[in-house]
């Protein structure tokens, strides 16, 4: 009986880090020559290392950059999708399924070098050419052009008054 109780915890606590990764901070890097990005260190030291690391890179929606979903993440993240959907028999949910799932890549950083390629049809969609910010985004990690993301922060007076305005 003791024996099981401590194999539930531990499964409890696998379960928890299941896609439970909180990425946060900024990190420039640069394409190589193959158009190869190297995935910052700091990022992958929030990941669990007894999982591999695989991520789902798409066009984020709203803004021009890329999200990073660890591959669990995306799969809770298209669960909560689907679930909302009957793409078998609604004309427009087939549509936006479809939609929902096209320009999407699965990407694996190299382990000796930690070298990621990210498909170039998904970096000229947000206007890649050589220098990137991998932002963490809490639970995705954002890929932006650097002149993308600069001109997307806000001053901490807008910070200030969007938090008013949404959290108050």
């Amino acid at each position: 009986m003791e024996n099981s109780g401590k194999i539930f915890i531990l499964l409890l606590q696998t379960l928890y880090r299941i896609g439970m990764a909180k990425f946060i901070g900024e990190y420039n890097a640069k394409l190589d020559d193959k158009g190869r990005l190297v995935f910052p260190s700091a990022l992958k030291a929030l990941t669990d290392p007894g999982i591999p690391l695989r991520f789902v890179v798409k066009k984020d929606l709203f803004s021009p950059c890329l999200e990073m979903y660890s591959y669990e993440e995306w799969e809770k993240q298209s669960e909560a999708v689907k679930a909302r959907l009957n793409p078998s028999f609604n004309r427009e949910h087939a549509v936006l399924w479809r939609a929902y799932m096209s320009n999407r890549a699965v990407v694996e950083p190299d382990e000796k070098t930690g070298r990621i390629l990210i498909p170039r049809h998904l970096l000229n969609m947000i206007g890649v050419n050589k220098e990137v910010i991998f932002a963490g985004a809490d639970f995705k990690i954002e890929l932006w052009p650097k002149e993308a993301y600069q001109v997307s922060l806000i001053s901490n007076d807008d910070y200030v008054s969007l938090a008013e305005k949404i959290l108050s």
